[in-house]
């Protein structure tokens, strides 16, 4: 049996981009009970911008807008409080998604960085009554615990979002984690932002605190492939050679067209002597990626295996023809 040993970098543990759901018009209407009449008619007076796609973001736009409406508000004054929160804070394009927005009798009031904001005439409020902030928009206690669900997860995505723009940006890891951390109290069950804390924590070799949530992840999710890999990633890192094995091939068994999956279990049976295992991965990797750099790897490994094999039978060939 082949026992090669190729200097190639196994392809690291990866950060869940999350996949975001989306809504079509008419099922954006019937989640925030409005009619297609309304929406349309705060599209034409600009307080929406026009979608037949809608995410959570836009929802909670809908939300929000359907809320002021109940509590009175009318599209008029909308349309002037929003332009004035504009034109006072400098980078709030959107009040409806970036601010917190409170109406008390005839007044709308925002809060931004810890302040309170009268939105028309913006002055600062430093002595707000506390307990005014119980007012802050919330959906009529008459809403379902599945609705209060569903809000909690488009929140959470909110923060799940909000903590891989932190990330991109290269803001302090503990900002991400913070934001993910905020996701998982709106929505303990959300695989990705275990698996993108675990990431974090995989980079900066705290290998125990990363194990912990990879595993947190498989159990919220014992399909999320993406948590089987990087934890095959930490186990290969660790020496823990079985186990890595078994969770890239948990991974390819969710998910065959795994390539990632497939390259790092071709090249840790490849290590392990194992050629005829590491061959059949080789060929699933090329077959899902035939251009990439790596793939140029893959054939390269491959034609190894391909040579040491006809070194081998040509070695067996010699030997029988002698006896």
């Amino acid at each position: 049996m082949l026992n090669s040993h190729p200097v190639v970098a196994a392809k690291p543990a990866q950060k869940n981009q999350a996949k975001k759901e989306t809504w079509t018009k008419a099922q954006a209407l019937r989640h925030c009970e409005l009619s297609a009449r309304q929406v349309v008619s705060w599209e034409k007076q600009c307080l929406l911008e026009p979608r037949e796609q809608y995410s959570f973001e836009d929802l909670l736009e809908l939300r929000v807008l359907a809320r002021l409406k109940e509590l009175g508000v009318s599209s008029t004054k909308m349309q002037a409080v929003f332009a004035s929160v504009r034109s006072k804070l400098a980078g709030k394009k959107n009040p409806l998604t970036e601010l917190r927005v409170y109406v008390e009798g005839k007044r709308i009031r925002v809060q931004t960085e810890g302040k309170r904001m009268e939105a028309l005439s913006g002055q600062l409020l430093f002595d707000f009554d506390q307990a005014e902030l119980k007012r802050l928009l919330s959906f009529p206690s008459h809403r379902t615990d599945a609705a209060a669900a569903r809000r909690n997860r488009a929140d959470a995505e909110n923060w799940f979002q909000k903590g891989l723009e932190l990330e991109q940006t290269g803001a302090d890891k503990r900002e991400a984690i913070a934001a993910y951390e905020k996701a998982l109290e709106l929505n303990p069950a959300m695989a990705g932002a275990l698996v993108n804390i675990g990431t974090i924590f995989y980079n900066a070799r705290k290998w125990r605190e990363s194990e912990k949530f990879y595993t947190r992840a498989i159990e919220a999710d014992a399909t999320y492939a993406l948590a089987h890999f990087n934890l095959a990633n930490l186990h290969e890192e660790l020496g823990r050679t079985s186990l890595a094995i078994n969770h890239y091939k948990k991974a390819i068994d969710i998910q065959s067209n795994y390539a990632d999956a497939h390259y790092n279990l071709a090249l840790l049976f490849q290590t392990r002597g194992r050629a005829m295992e590491a061959m059949r991965h080789w060929k699933s990797y090329l077959a899902l990626d035939a251009n990439s750099q790596w793939a140029q790897i893959a054939k390269r490994e491959m034609a190894k295996l391909k040579s040491a094999a006809l070194v081998v039978a040509k070695s067996s060939s010699n030997q029988s023809g002698t006896a």
